[in-house]
């Protein structure tokens, strides 16, 4: 009924103005028109000439309107006719069309959903002050932006180090502002964008919502989309579907109209939608059957949808992201190919199962998404419920004897098993501060290497340095002290030689790292370093592009610049990826910028995981 009326408001106007709806008259009756049976104003008395040719004065008729007229018009004005596009729609059309299209035809669709006095400004875009560990606002507003927009772009997945991921993640969520020439949307876009690619979807979604909805671009409604889908908020990209309809036009993105307009009470409409983009094709039917299945919890529920998964043949961030939230079971086959790739999803979407948060916990702490604290509140989730088996809830119990048991010995039998036979950085993440309570004792001399390693994992130096007179000159867990100690000084190079002979690591890669984690830390004198860097045939002082800018960024003290450059030199799926030449100008760069913290924890993560 209601779109009846709008179409014959449509009709009505093709003769004169255009007009949809006809507010509410609020001008007192004088203003208005006289009723049909009122009499007609009698004229005014004609005025008779005064001797001298002065026309008399005439007194105002009382109650009588006052009528200004327009300069320069002395003839009734005339309406030109309404002349549509020749892409009009038509009638027929116009009644299926839904609401969003039409207030998109009309030109009905408000630019921002806040008040102007609410709108926020474009500078400073992020989500964590300097006050809080941010980086400065201005650490990037001086750069070329070609430089800027390289590195963000150019970073295109996970990075190897643990460390290096918390730093870059810092950076991106700074409250920064752009580059002088590049817009600051386009900054937030590439920011949030990059976030995404590293797992971070919370914080792409909070870095997203910092800018009003109104002044969103088609690239930052991509990493919007992107991030509600990874955290498993589906209806948070609504506002910005009503605001930019027309920035998509994918199967998806009709979709999740259709889903926030069911909750916004148009239930009949998103159903309507829904129907006709599973018959018209316009998106897969799995997707459209999660969607239905959704927007149906808007309304009564009446309608039942089945989920088929057998014709499926791979899983979309989209399919992951509704199965999670409507809490459907994804088939094993569709799961176990990509279930590295949503991980990160698993770990941090409340909606997901709870064993299966753990199992993906591992992979997000030692990646750097989840903190140690984080991962032993999850882990104390499986201990606590009773809702998981006898076999699922043991990791939980083993923790805790891993931190309360009250023989040492019993707590570092705890940690070794959740260490297991290969090593887990995600489970010395995961041990950091139950290690870090562990006495030092000879006892544990045989297991120094692993307990630093899981120590230094959350960055506890101070307790790490407690172990320095126990740990054998040369053996690893003296390589990670040397590094990580932050009142280091100058190391042997026969402690580095007696380390490089019992390398047992492929290609020496630990004994690679360690020279260059020194080298940019200043702890090896150079004609030292000169000498190992042959003997391991590395060439620490070949330069590129990359490392000029980083070392220039460095030089500098341009913290923010050399964190995102960083990041490009640190890309890749394993320390297999790393180079020690690139791991040298990383640790140099950041030592050279005031995040001596950052270098050294990086450095001793490479021998550790190397």
């Amino acid at each position: 009924m209601r779109k009846s009326l709008l179409i014959g408001g449509v009709v009505i106007g093709l003769t004169s103005s255009l007009a949809l709806a006809q507010p509410e008259d609020l001008l007192p009756d004088i203003f208005n028109d006289p009723p049909p049976d009122a009499p007609a104003p009698a004229p005014p008395p004609r005025a008779t000439a005064r001797p001298g040719g002065t026309a008399p004065s005439v007194a105002p008729l009382p109650n009588a309107p006052v009528v200004q007229p327009i300069p320069g018009v002395t003839a009734p004005l005339e309406y030109a006719p309404v002349v549509l596009p020749e892409d009009f729609p038509s009638i027929e059309e116009l009644e299926e069309m839904e609401d969003s299209e039409i207030n998109e035809l009309f030109g009905l669709r408000p630019k921002f959903d806040v008040p102007q006095t609410a709108r926020r400004a474009l500078s400073r875009i992020g989500v964590v002050a300097r006050s809080e560990g941010g980086f400065p606002s201005q650490s990037l507003a001086g750069q070329p932006a070609s430089l800027v927009r390289s590195a963000l772009e150019g970073t295109r997945g996970p990075l190897v180090s643990r460390w290096g991921h918390i730093l870059l993640r810092r950076a991106l969520s700074s409250r920064m502002d752009a580059p002088v020439g590049m817009d600051p949307v386009e900054f937030a876009a590439l920011r949030a964008a990059l976030l995404n690619r590293m797992g971070e979807a919370q914080v792409a979604r909070a870095l997203v919502q910092d800018v009003d909805g109104g002044n969103y671009n088609p690239a930052l409604v991509d990493a919007a989309f992107d991030a509600y889908l990874g955290t498993g908020d589906i209806l948070g990209i609504c506002p910005v579907t009503q605001l930019h309809a027309g920035f998509r036009d994918d199967g998806e993105w009709i979709l999740a109209q259709a889903i926030c307009a069911a909750y916004r009470g148009d239930t009949r409409a998103a159903e309507r939608r829904l129907d006709r983009a599973l018959w018209e094709g316009e998106a897969p039917e799995i997707d459209v059957r999660l969607a239905q299945r959704f927007a149906g919890a808007a309304g009564d529920a009446g309608r039942a949808v089945d989920i088929e998964w057998e014709p499926v043949e791979e899983l979309s961030p989209w399919r992951y992201a509704l199965s999670r939230a409507l809490g459907e079971e994804i088939p094993d086959n569709l799961l176990a190919p990509v279930q590295t790739r949503f991980a990160f999803y698993d770990a941090t979407i409340p909606a997901t199962p709870l064993v299966a948060r753990i199992a993906a916990a591992d992979r997000a702490g030692g990646s750097g998404v989840l903190s140690s604290a984080a991962m032993v509140d999850l882990y104390s989730q499986l201990y606590a419920s009773e809702s998981v088996t006898d076999g699922d809830r043991q990791p939980g119990i083993t923790l805790r004897e891993a931190y309360v048991a009250e023989d040492p010995d019993d707590r570092l039998a705890a940690m070794q098993s959740l260490w297991g036979d290969q090593e887990n950085y995600g489970r010395l993440v995961l041990t950091s501060y139950a290690a870090a309570r562990l006495p030092v004792s000879d006892d544990f001399a045989g297991q120094a290497d692993t307990i630093l390693a899981s120590i230094l994992a959350a960055g506890l130096d101070a307790n790490a340095r407690r172990w320095g007179e126990l740990v054998e000159e040369g053996s690893q867990g003296w390589a990670l002290l040397a590094l990580a100690d932050p009142n280091g000084g100058t190391v042997d190079a026969n402690a580095v030689i007696s380390f490089l002979d019992d390398d047992a690591s492929e290609d020496a890669r630990k004994s690679r790292f360690l020279l260059a984690g020194l080298a940019g830390l200043g702890r090896l004198d150079s004609q030292d370093v000169a000498r190992i860097s042959s003997d391991l045939g590395v060439d620490l002082a070949r330069s590129s592009a990359w490392s000029e800018r980083i070392s220039a960024a460095g030089r500098y003290r341009n913290a923010g610049l050399v964190a995102l450059l960083a990041g490009v030199g640190m890309q890749g799926d394993g320390w297999h990826r790393m180079t020690a030449r690139q791991l040298y100008h990383i640790v140099s760069a950041l030592n050279a910028a005031g995040l001596s913290a950052e270098a050294r924890m990086i450095a001793a993560e490479a021998v550790a995981r190397g």
